[in-house]
């Protein structure tokens, strides 16, 4: 493709996106950008502090589990309060516990203090997620969601290359600069973020008056909602799959004799690949049935990490991590686009809320699939039983999907735009007639 070509692609990947969706975008790049202590926290307690891997691993499973306690918490946050409260407490919250977590020596401090940062660090993503799914129409949602991933990716990768050197000078250093790019955050979302949460409804009005007020939607109104918890349920298998590119890897890996840099040049092949093919491949895949593309990533995710079951080298690693990661890009944004469609517009707090849970539970738990089914049975049964749970997620999304009716702005087979690609107000009552079905 010509240079011309390129930036006609580019132009019509970011154009037609509101302002208020590249602040928000902004402030998700400078968050990420301020990434220290997910990467660097089990080297700081056992290089720096000289703890014990399983103190270590005891930490970050306290820090998972705080993810999953604010998951739901932030959802209701989100629907009662609004998004941009949300959002500015979640920050600051992150921000100044993680500062004080670099002060911490006392082990239950530190566990203590942990746990708190991964609920707060955890907080903002249903608000985030709900706000996008309000500024943005339907029809380029994929897309943003899309930049989204693509801005955290981004972040991450250029704050693990960073951070590496801010941690051989000073750990402290660390955490304090990912308290300081937190804050930087929440400056962005107070400055130039407006709330976008929808009006409540009137209130009831008389036994003859036309309308009325709908039904408050709880969280049992999405746990009710038999079509959106197996979309749940499927994301959690599927961020299961994901979550052992980061610790059922290293460990395989490790098993077989090759070092942790021969890990990092292998892993570093998923980051390089989102940053440069998460655009194009949005621009392939932005208008295609979404049922096709979730059944093939699930295959390709469950059968890229089953291949690596005949790794021998580094390179052939890496080969495996192509396939995952080319499943990762067209998940992500396709799923989390079904999410919103599914979501009423005044719950969507609550259901990114539930939604962001499955992947917090995930992340608790893949580390102890992975210890278990590596410790009793090796490495190449976990790559087998990555393999069946993709197959069981194509399945699942294949029969979730198929009576999916056209109201829920699914697209058509064909892979032309479905009836959502209208306006956004029409897209929303059907979404939640849809809901009000399901539940």
């Amino acid at each position: 493709m010509s240079v011309a070509g390129l930036r006609r692609a580019a132009h019509a990947s970011v154009s037609g996106l509101p302002s208020q969706f590249w602040w928000l975008w902004t402030s998700t790049l400078v968050n990420r950008l301020g990434g220290f202590v997910a990467t660097f926290m089990a080297l700081y307690l056992t290089l720096d502090r000289g703890y014990s891997a399983s103190y270590a691993g005891l930490v970050a499973a306290l820090h998972g589990l705080g993810g999953v306690v604010s998951s739901l918490g932030a959802g209701v946050m989100t629907d009662r309060l609004g998004r941009r409260p949300t959002m500015l407490i979640a920050q600051t919250s992150t921000a100044l516990s993680v500062a004080a977590l670099g002060f911490m020596v006392h082990p239950v401090a530190i566990a203590g203090v942990a746990f708190v940062v991964g609920m707060a660090s955890n907080a903002s993503r249903p608000a985030v997620q709900a706000m996008m799914a309000d500024i943005v129409r339907p029809e380029d949602r994929v897309r943003a969601f899309s930049l989204n991933y693509w801005a955290i990716n981004l972040g991450f990768a250029v704050s693990s290359a960073g951070a590496g050197f801010v941690a051989e000078y000073s750990y402290l250093a660390g955490f304090l600069g990912e308290a300081m790019m937190t804050l930087a955050c929440a400056v962005v979302v107070f400055l130039k973020v407006p709330e976008t949460r929808p009006e409540r409804p009137a209130a009831p009005g008389r036994a003859g008056d036309k309308g009325g007020a709908e039904e408050e939607i709880r969280l049992s109104t999405v746990l009710r909602d038999g079509r959106f918890m197996s979309v749940v349920g499927l994301s959690f298998v599927i961020a299961l799959i994901f979550q052992q590119g980061y610790v059922g890897l290293p460990v395989a890996m490790g098993a077989d004799g090759f070092s942790s840099s021969d890990f990092g040049t292998a892993i570093a092949v998923n980051g390089a690949l989102i940053v440069v093919l998460q655009i194009p491949v949005t621009r392939f895949i932005e208008h295609r049935d979404p049922r096709r593309l979730l059944i093939v990533s699930s295959l390709l995710a469950g059968y890229g990490f089953g291949l690596t079951a005949f790794a021998g080298s580094v390179g052939v690693y890496a080969l495996t991590i192509c396939v995952w990661t080319v499943a990762e890009i067209v998940n992500s944004p396709i799923q989390s686009s079904l999410v919103v469609r599914l979501s009423p517009a005044r719950g969507r707090g609550r259901y990114q809320g539930m939604y962001t849970m499955s992947w917090a539970v995930a992340a608790l738990i893949a580390p102890l699939m992975s210890g278990m089914v590596i410790d009793r049975f090796g490495a190449r049964w976990l790559w087998g039983a990555c393999a069946v749970l993709g197959t069981v997620a194509a399945l699942g999304y294949g029969l979730l999907m198929r009576n999916l009716p056209a109201s829920d702005g699914v697209t058509a087979a064909g892979g032309g735009p479905g009836p959502e690609h209208g306006s956004p107000a029409v897209t929303d009552a059907g979404t939640e007639s849809a809901v009000e079905r399901t539940a």
